[in-house]
This record gives C-alpha cells, sequence and structure tokens, in this order.
C-alpha cells in the first residue's frame, strides 16, 4: 500500500476513528471544524481512495457511503514491512528502530512476537 497524502490521511484517520461507514458529507462537516474545504475535494479524494482500494463504497439514495478496506493497524503494518522490504539492511533497520522506541512501545513489541509465535506454532 502506498503512503498517504495528507488530505488520504486525514479522512482515513477519521474513519478509521468512527469505525462506521460514512459519507463525503460526513467527512466534510468534521473537516470543516478545522479548516474551510470544499464538498469536491472531499469527494474526489474519497473516490482516490477508492480507486487504490484503501476504501469500499456502496450507494445509499443518492450518496456514496465509504468504509476502510483495511485497518489503521493493517495499513500501519504494511508500511513498516514496505520499509523493511526496501532496505538493504532490514536487520540494521530494526536494530536503529528498537533503539528509538519507548520502554512501553519495547514491551508492546515482545508481547506481539510472543502473540505472533503462538499463532504460528498453533
Amino acid at each position: 500500500m502506498r503512503q498517504l497524502g495528507e488530505l488520504e490521511a486525514e479522512i482515513m484517520h477519521r474513519l478509521w476513528a468512527w469505525g462506521r461507514p460514512a459519507t463525503a458529507r460526513d467527512v466534510l462537516v468534521d473537516l470543516s471544524k478545522k479548516r474551510p474545504i470544499a464538498y469536491s475535494t472531499v469527494k474526489t479524494v474519497a473516490d482516490i481512495l477508492h480507486s487504490k482500494g484503501m476504501l469500499k463504497r456502496h450507494k445509499e439514495g443518492r450518496a456514496w457511503v465509504y468504509e476502510p478496506t483495511c485497518t489503521r493497524q493493517q495499513y500501519t503494518a504494511s508500511q513498516m514491512q514496505e520499509a523493511l522490504g526496501g532496505n538493504p539492511d532490514p536487520v540494521g533497520t530494526l536494530v536503529s528502530f528498537i533503539e528509538q522506541i519507548t520502554p512501553e512501545e519495547a514491551d508492546a513489541l515482545r508481547s506481539a512476537l510472543r502473540a505472533a509465535k503462538k499463532r504460528s506454532d498453533a
């Protein structure tokens, strides 16, 4: 999955946070609380996200209703995998990453590794 542009990310973050399908108008109303933006801009970007496979959509009356095709966690994991896969030294990259994370994040990483091992053993 490609990295998201600024407005694409704003739209996706709202849809992930809401945990429900929404129209471009719903997103517009929320975005408008922080900055002026045109409905056509939100609609166009939602359509682009659909064409990229990030959103699925269905009609309700005259409006398209959008819903993410993956979770925020799945998207983030794909970005991490892409960064590692494109690096000639993935071990060095992981070491650098681990050196930069907080102790709490390190604990979360250890827990995730244990959970992944349990799943693969099952």
